[in-house]
């Protein structure tokens, strides 16, 4: 069996080295020079920089390209073409079929794959992308399993690629319109306002379902009749290995470093352990950490059919999750780390560093709060001030030696 690849959003150059040192196999990225995905931090150096390290550590870069044309954008194909063959990406992932015919002539060396834009929800249509020169699919998030399994069965010979975790979108995927009428920011060049999840005084029932009332009970705080709980498929994750699936993608590109560590050190620790041992594999370790991070509560999206109202919460946006993100390592010393702060810490606070090469965490109690630059001992320290760190001794990490701390906690690692 071909074993399945962690696939992780890099919204930045950060982001992409902590995918892959958490343990991500591939990460997609917006390009530069015709970065559809808006707000992409990427530069060309660095995007070079950080195709290199990622091929240096053996995984792989997918670029997006994944628009819909107008005229305006076509003149700028030929200069998004010169970039790839700088940068040498593994894949650029697309969805119009003019740019894929365009990539086919005018780049044809490198792999192309089918975005979730392009709606791909059946058989037929990831043949006929695959009879086009296409090498992987991205099946849309309102394909259920009962279908997914007929298209692996029918399409055997194409990579298939399938959403498992993330923002969930109320309307389908990448074509609502209501970002764009609401706040003139367009969802399918990444700069929704997700305008799902502002409130609204509406009370509804659909003709078809008489006496089903969405129970929209207004607050103070308004009501969320739109807003979609986040997508997690951990629970089934054991039956999409079994399958053959051979990505799974999490969403996040706007999402934050710790965001990006979480969620590939789980799902990387999850789909180890089922390759190792599939009869003994069970989700609730890893839905236990999952649950720690903030979110809109899981749903399990379109997988086994329409979602119901229990996929919605129609209360609040508020997310849930009882770990905050304090701090980035930015440096290890000879005796100590230094940690650049995102969040309040005062003396005796309990912090826990996440390593990427062991699931359980370091517990690390503050005796002192100590200030990276002057060295002067503090009460407690926030991100008020940009690049404020405090220094973290080894002797904080109680019957740990120093070696073992700098392997197992290097530079740009989260703390939650």
């Amino acid at each position: 069996m071909r074993k399945a690849e962690l696939l992780v959003p890099a919204g930045s150059p950060s982001r992409l080295k902590t995918a892959i040192l958490y343990g991500a196999d591939a990460v997609y990225a917006g390009a530069p020079d015709l970065s559809l995905r808006a707000n992409s931090e990427f530069v060309l150096d660095t995007l070079v920089e950080g195709i290199e390290y990622a091929h240096s550590m053996g995984k792989k870069v997918y670029l997006t390209l994944n628009l819909f044309t107008h005229n305006d954008d076509i003149k700028k194909l030929p200069v998004f073409v010169k970039t790839l063959r700088e940068v040498r990406p593994d894949g650029v992932i697309v969805s119009d079929p003019g740019v894929f015919a365009f990539m086919r002539e005018n780049a044809s060396e490198i792999p192309l794959h089918i975005s979730t834009q392009a709606n791909v929800c059946s058989w037929l249509t990831v043949k006929f992308w695959q009879d086009m020169g296409a090498k992987l699919c991205v099946l849309g998030r309102e394909v259920g399993f009962a279908e997914i399994k007929e298209i692996r069965a029918k399409c055997p010979d194409i990579r298939l690629e399938m959403f498992v975790h993330g923002a969930m979108c109320m309307s389908y995927s990448g074509r609502c319109l209501l970002s764009s009428f609401m706040a003139g920011r367009p969802a399918n060049k990444g700069l929704c306002a997700h305008s799902c999840r502002w409130k609204y005084k509406v009370y509804l029932e659909e003709e078809e379902r008489p006496g089903e009332f969405i129970p929209i009970e207004e607050d103070d705080k308004g009501t969320y009749l739109m807003n979609s709980k986040d997508l997690c498929l951990m629970p089934k994750l054991a039956d999409i290995l079994a399958l053959g699936i051979d990505s799974l993608k999490i969403e996040g590109r706007h999402k934050s470093d710790y965001y990006v560590a979480m969620t590939s050190r789980i799902y990387r620790r999850a789909i180890d352990a089922w390759y190792e041992s599939p009869e003994k594999w069970r989700a609730e370790p890893f839905m236990d950490e999952l649950a720690t991070m903030q979110s809109r509560g899981f749903t399990l999206g379109f997988f086994e059919g329409m979602p119901k109202a229990v996929d919605y919460n129609y209360q609040s946006t508020l997310s849930t999750g009882g770990r905050l993100s304090v701090g980035t390592v930015s440096e290890v010393r000879e005796d100590a780390l230094a940690m650049t702060v995102n969040n309040r810490i005062q003396k005796e606070d309990e912090i826990e560093f996440l390593s990427p090469y062991q699931f359980e965490p370091l517990k690390v109690k503050i005796a002192k709060v100590i200030d990276a630059k002057s060295g002067e001992e503090l009460d407690k320290v926030s991100a008020g001030k940009i690049g404020q760190a405090i220094i973290i001794p080894f002797a904080f990490f109680k019957g740990m030696k120093a070696q073992d701390i700098k392997r197992l906690l290097p530079v740009l690692l989260s703390s939650p």
